[in-house]
């Protein structure tokens, strides 16, 4: 079906008059909704007249708020009991020329860990020799490569009654 010049002002008339596309589509005959819809918006037309369907619901009105109990507080979490010690970062090293590492500066056997915010003129890298192979230096490898934490498994009430049923079904022979 092609979009004639009749076609064309009916769909305008009818999209005027506040009709959905699916309305539309059934009144001209021989297209699909989204037909209707593309043609609209190609057209560029605007918002309706009027709305397709009144609405039947009243307005809401907002609710007054309530003021708020006051807020519950929770239990602090545990402080995690650290097994090593803190390790202590390098302070960077200034390249023979007196500046430190910048990304124009680096090399693969320099550290790269970065000091500082990468939006202030004072960004720079720790520029410590690396082993072959490695991007940070032994201090910062420590700091970046750190060994997976074992997880604690939290019991519930159900596991612990679960637990308790089955040691009762159990038979000793």
């Amino acid at each position: 079906m092609a979009w004639t010049d009749e076609r064309v002002e009916e769909l305008k008339k009818l999209w005027a008059e506040g009709l959905s596309a699916s309305q539309i589509a059934k009144k001209i005959g021989g297209v699909t909704r989204n037909a209707v819809i593309g043609k609209v918006h190609r057209l560029g037309l605007s918002g309706r007249a009027a709305p397709s369907r009144p609405s039947s619901r009243p307005a809401r009105t907002p609710k007054p708020r309530v003021a708020a109990a006051a807020p519950v507080k929770a239990k602090a979490p545990a402080p995690r009991k650290s097994v090593e010690p803190a390790i202590q970062a390098p302070d960077p090293e200034p390249l023979p020329n007196g500046e430190f590492a910048t990304v124009l500066t680096l090399k693969d056997s320099m550290c790269k860990w970065p000091l500082g915010d990468p939006a202030s003129g004072d960004f720079r890298f720790c520029g410590h020799r690396t082993k072959a192979g490695d991007a940070y230096c032994e201090a910062h490898s420590q700091i970046a490569y750190q060994p997976q934490q074992k997880r604690k498994r939290k019991t519930s009430d159900a596991t612990a009654a679960l637990d308790a049923l089955q040691a009762t079904r159990r038979v000793n022979f």
